[in-house]
Formats: C-alpha cells, sequence, structure tokens
C-alpha cells in the first residue's frame, strides 16, 4: 500500500454539495508516509483501486483526484490506496483496509460490486462507497453516473462531424458501466440520422442487439485497443470512441498511425487532460465528474457523517458531460455546437428522451 501526505496550508472547509463539476487531475506517484498535521481530528479515507494502476488516464486516476483534493481542502484527512493486480485482489485488498481501521473505504469499479456487498455485509460498522455501482446496503453510498446522457450528445457530435458516414465504439468489457457509454452513443447517432436526414453507420454496437457488442476483453490491452480501431477504420470509421480505461490509448496509437484520417472521442475525462499525448486526435470526450463526487463524498465523510444510499449524476447537474472541443473546437460547426447545447437542454428538460435499458436512474 502507498500512504499519501500532501498536505495544502489551507484551512478545513465545509463539505461542497455533491452537485459540484470538477476537473480531474493526474496524480502524484511520489510515496510518502506521515499523519495529516491540519490540527484537527485526523481521518482516514482508503481508496482500493480497479486493474490499471493510479496513472490508468481514467478512472482510477479521476476518482484518486478526487481523494487528492478533498485532502487539500481539509488538511486533517489522510489519504491512502492500493491497486488490484485482477479481481481477485478486490475482496482481500477491502478487507485489509477494514482491519487497518480506515474510517472510509471507497472501491473504483463496478467490477467490485460483490466484493463490496460482501465485506460491508460482513462489517456492517465500516463506511464504504462504490464507484460505478448503487447502494446495496446501509454502510455503502452509491456513486453512478447516467452516462447514456452525455455519451448520446458525444454521438450527435459524432454523427455531425464524420466525413466518411461511419462511425464506431467498443468497450474494454461487456458490463453496464462501459455498456451504458455504447448504447448512448449509438442512440445519439440515431437521434442525428431522425433530425438531419444522414444516414451514419456505427460499428461496434447495435442497441437492438446489445450482445453483439465489440469488446477488448481487457481495460489495460493497449495491443488489442489498437487493432480494434483499426478494424474499424479499415471498414470506413473515421472517428471512433473506446469505453476501456488504459486499453483505450490503444485507439491513440491508431490515430496517431492514420496520419489524420481517425479521429476519437474519449470517455471518462477530458482526454486532453488524461491522455494529452493524443489531444490532437481528441474531437471531445464523454465525462463523469468522478474527481468531483468522490471528492465532496470524503469531505462529507470526514464531517462525520457519511452520505447513504446513491448519487447518480447527470447532465443536469454537471455529473456527466461533454468536454471541451479543444484543438477541434474552430473545426466543429457553430450550428453543430448550437444543437448540441439544444439537446443537452432537451435531455435535461424531458423534451429529448433516451429509451435506453441501460440508463441509470436514482
Amino acid at each position: 500500500m502507498r500512504k499519501f501526505s500532501r498536505l495544502a496550508p489551507a484551512a478545513a472547509v465545509g463539505v461542497a454539495a455533491l452537485l459540484l463539476a470538477s476537473c480531474g487531475e493526474r496524480p502524484d506517484d511520489t510515496q510518502g508516509a506521515g499523519e495529516a498535521t491540519g490540527g484537527g481530528e485526523s481521518f482516514k479515507a482508503c481508496m482500493v483501486l480497479d486493474t490499471g494502476g493510479v496513472d490508468d488516464r481514467s478512472f482510477n486516476q479521476s476518482s484518486w483526484a478526487g481523494f487528492t483534493e478533498a485532502q487539500e481542502q481539509n488538511p486533517d484527512i489522510e489519504v491512502d490506496y492500493t491497486p488490484s493486480a485482477d479481481d481477485t485482489q478486490y475482496t482481500p485488498n477491502l478487507q485489509a483496509y477494514v482491519t487497518e481501521g480506515c474510517d472510509t473505504i471507497v472501491g473504483v469499479g463496478g467490477l467490485m460490486a460483490d466484493d463490496m456487498a460482501e465485506v460491508a455485509a460482513a462489517n456492517p460498522e465500516q463506511s464504504f462507497a462504490e464507484i460505478d455501482s448503487s447502494s446495496g446496503a446501509d454502510n455503502v453510498y452509491g456513486i453512478q453516473y447516467n452516462t447514456v446522457e452525455a455519451a448520446f450528445l458525444g454521438g450527435y457530435l459524432a454523427a455531425g462531424m464524420t466525413q466518411s458516414g461511419v462511425v464506431g465504439t467498443w468497450g474494454g468489457l461487456p458490463i453496464p458501466p462501459v455498456t451504458i457509454f455504447m448504447d448512448g452513443f449509438a442512440k445519439g447517432v440515431q437521434y442525428h440520422n431522425e433530425q438531419k436526414g444522414t444516414d451514419v453507420r456505427v460499428l461496434g454496437w447495435d442497441p437492438a442487439n446489445p450482445d453483439g457488442g465489440t469488446f477488448a476483453n481487457s481495460f489495460t490491452d493497449q495491443a488489442a485497443g489498437r487493432s480494434i480501431t483499426e478494424t474499424f477504420a479499415a471498414q470506413g470509421a473515421d472517428i471512433v470512441m473506446p469505453v476501456a480505461g488504459q486499453a483505450g490509448l490503444g485507439a491513440g496509437a491508431a490515430a496517431q498511425a492514420a496520419g489524420g484520417s481517425l479521429n476519437l472521442i474519449w470517455v471518462d475525462t477530458d482526454g486532453c487532460e488524461s491522455a494529452a499525448d493524443y489531444c490532437q486526435y481528441f474531437i471531445s470526450s464523454v465525462t463523469k465528474n468522478l474527481t468531483g463526487s468522490v471528492r465532496d463524498y470524503v469531505l462529507a465523510a470526514a464531517e462525520g457523517e457519511p452520505p447513504t444510499g446513491t448519487y447518480v449524476g447527470t447532465l443536469e447537474n454537471d455529473g456527466v458531460g461533454l468536454a471541451p472541443f479543444n484543438q477541434f473546437d474552430a473545426q466543429v460547426p457553430e450550428e453543430l455546437k448550437t444543437e448540441l447545447d439544444e439537446v443537452r437542454q432537451g435531455i435535461v428538460d424531458g423534451s429529448v428522451t433516451i429509451d435506453s435499458e441501460f440508463a441509470v436512474t436514482g
């Protein structure tokens, strides 16, 4: 396990609302040890990462950034993480933190949900939170994101930007936190086709046949990610959205090798911040406010009353969204930008509905 004690000089502040947005920061891998020195009662927040490491440029990294931001706002918070090499380490890693006496334990990723449920049931007095899973017990706070909404915008954007009339999406594993992105993306393309009279095709996902989606079967295999993306490009796709954590970097390598004929939409974080080497290929990113929601949970728990139930990030509460166009800003037509704003507002006010079996509700 690695202990971090990067303490900010600012005094502790009150708990921020769980609806506030935030940008993730790349974690500092400098190791250190020691107790918090803010002058108040120490609170220890511990995080069990999914596979891919703390610098996966995706959900692990952004979740950990929430811990470090919480510590910066409240120096009495001590933070710690432990990585998981594979899914057999979830339960022992969670239980080790219970034994260590952490005040709250956060598990990253829906794949950990069963392990979290088991450990939480065995330790009813321990406070837990689970990212990408609903609350399954009174002592587990669920942190979820209705990314079908933001991915719908990503699909609409891709349909409005494609030159070939073919786009694609593929995932790491066929699990709900992944397929929700893919379904929303495909339905956003469909909506563009309906509204604009286009005929853009989607490779890798068909909402009518969710069992036929394309997956790398890994969140870390960049070679598989590159191979899938290059296959899509060979089939005519000029925009691809990988939903695969670190494996998605293989799509970046494919875009780089394509020399400008292939562009991407990143997920979870703004790719121009988390995977900056490939920023020139990211039209935008479909984001989850992992950093903000994790930060706000830890700050609330440190006040002595850990939140209970389930938080769902939406477009309305800025829990999900579409990142800036960054280097593509001048290339995205103003008309398309206006349409995206209108579609976003329509989703928020209910005038645009997304019929998806993968949608997350409160």
